[in-house]
C-alpha cells in the first residue's frame, strides 16, 4: 500500500506517468487513425 500512497505523494512519479500515458494514448490515437485512413484510401483506389 506504501507504493500507492508514494505514487500520489511524490509528483515526479505522477508527472512521469501521466505524461507517459497520455504519449501512449496518443501513439495509439494515430495508429487507428491512420490505420482507417490507409483502408479507406485502398476502398476509393
Amino acid at each position: 500500500m506504501s507504493l500507492w500512497q508514494e505514487f500520489f505523494k511524490d509528483p515526479v512519479i505522477f508527472i512521469s506517468f501521466v505524461g507517459l500515458g497520455i504519449v501512449i494514448g496518443l501513439c495509439v490515437f494515430y495508429g487507428i487513425f491512420f490505420y482507417k485512413k490507409m483502408i479507406e484510401a485502398e476502398k476509393n483506389h
